[in-house]
């Protein structure tokens, strides 16, 4: 037997080289993903101790930053099939920089900075080396992997160096370098998307969105849980735990709209323009699901007579318009949803977006309880809806085609 045989010794090889290719999520790829649950975690707590524009601004910057660092990696490893012992190593490393970066954020604007960037840094190093390693092992042709190999060590130093610049500046030239990894996959006549090599594995690529999904609506639990029992749950009222409740429901509701929808499916097709409006409404959806998750621990803070804390309550309806309104356009980038994304129809979405942004506008002179239900109808009718309609078509026979 060969050498590449068995996947410990298999040499990295772009996908499009390998006859038998598949899209199933390797183990290690699952680790590095569930790391980034204490990292979404550790940045929602940020957000709930920091319920300012401020504090606002540095938790999308930091979201946007931690997002790359995983989706960068994701994108390697759909496009180069790796499984061998030295790019194990290579992501044990990364994963050990996500850990560094984690902890570095509670004071990131502070003295956690210096470990933030240089941890981030280490992290783009370690992606450039993958695609260098690609292109060295491998006999790739193409100039798609040296290209990426070079954006990111060039990034990588940027990073470094913002490390040891004065603040604001560090944060102004680490910002600019977080852009810059978007454009350097997206600039006409110079990304590499034009590359026709530069295509992932549709299959994979949705895949990992769906498992990141989770990962971000679980951090939602964690942090309802964390504050519960920070909070004493023997010391709350009974409306506080029927807060809590339709909190844990809601996430799980999320989950379940999410699926149902486009989660998994992958895109329509190869286009670029598809694949960059599919990539830019998960960084969408992805952000709101963590800002719901945040939003619902304001739960464990209010029963159901004074009204829903302003800075929870803002990040709670910004998010869920958010994610309705993100969902709806991935809608229209998936291919091959079964029957009951017909019953999610852009009405629906609509309502549950214009309810949302109602709540917006009262939370803060009504009831919690008034405030919650109006929420609850917004996220609940995007279920009760489709099921509705489901339900009715099969009393009436077989289903249809046609969206209702």
């Amino acid at each position: 037997m060969a050498m590449d045989d068995f996947p410990i010794w298999r040499r990295p090889r772009h996908y499009m080289d390998v006859p038998d290719a598949h899209d199933h999520v390797h183990w290690v790829e699952l680790f590095f993903d569930l790391i980034h649950v204490v990292t979404i975690f550790v940045l929602g707590n940020y957000l709930s101790h920091h319920l300012d524009w401020s504090g606002f601004l540095v938790f999308t910057g930091l979201y946007l930053a931690i997002f790359y660092a995983w989706a960068d990696n994701s994108v390697y490893n759909s496009l180069y099939i790796s499984t061998d012992m030295a790019h194990r190593a290579t992501m044990a490393v990364q994963i050990v920089t996500m850990v560094i970066i984690a902890a570095a954020i509670p004071d990131v604007t502070g003295k956690g900075w210096v470990y933030f960037a240089l941890g981030y840094a280490l992290n783009r190093a370690l992606t450039a080396h993958m695609y260098w390693r690609a292109r060295a092992v491998s006999g790739e042709a193409c100039p798609m992997a040296r290209e990426q190999g070079r954006n990111f060590f060039l990034l990588a130093a940027l990073f470094a160096v913002s490390a040891f610049l004065p603040k604001p500046l560090a944060f102004w030239v680490f910002g600019a370098g977080v852009v810059m990894i978007q454009l350097q996959y997206m600039l006409p006549r110079v990304g590499t998307l034009r590359y026709a090599r530069f295509v992932p594995r549709l299959g994979h690529i949705s895949e990992r969105f769906g498992l990141l999904m989770l990962i971000m609506l679980g951090e939602g639990f964690f942090k309802l849980v964390v504050t519960l029992a920070d909070k004493g749950i023997y010391k709350v009222e009974a409306g506080t735990l029927v807060n809590v409740v339709m909190g844990g429901l809601s996430l799980f509701a999320l989950a379940w709209i999410y699926f149902d929808s486009a989660g998994n499916a992958k895109p329509k097709s190869r286009d670029n323009g598809v694949l960059v409006a599919y990539w830019l409404a998960h960084i969408a959806i992805l952000w709101s699901a963590v800002v719901v998750g945040v939003a619902l621990a304001g739960e464990v803070y209010v029963g159901f007579w004074e009204p829903y804390p302003t800075g929870y309550g803002a990040l709670g309806t910004v998010g869920l318009a958010v994610f309705l309104a993100s969902l709806w356009i991935l809608q229209h980038l998936v291919a091959d949803r079964d029957r009951t994304c017909h019953y999610h129809s852009g009405g629906v979405l609509l309502f549950g977006i214009a309810l949302a942004l109602l709540v917006l506008v009262i939370h803060p002179f009504v009831p919690a309880i008034v405030g919650n239900a109006l929420w609850g109808l917004a996220l609940f009718s995007q279920i009760g809806v489709p099921v509705y309609r489901g339900l009715r078509d099969l009393r009436r026979g077989p289903i249809s085609d046609a969206v209702p």
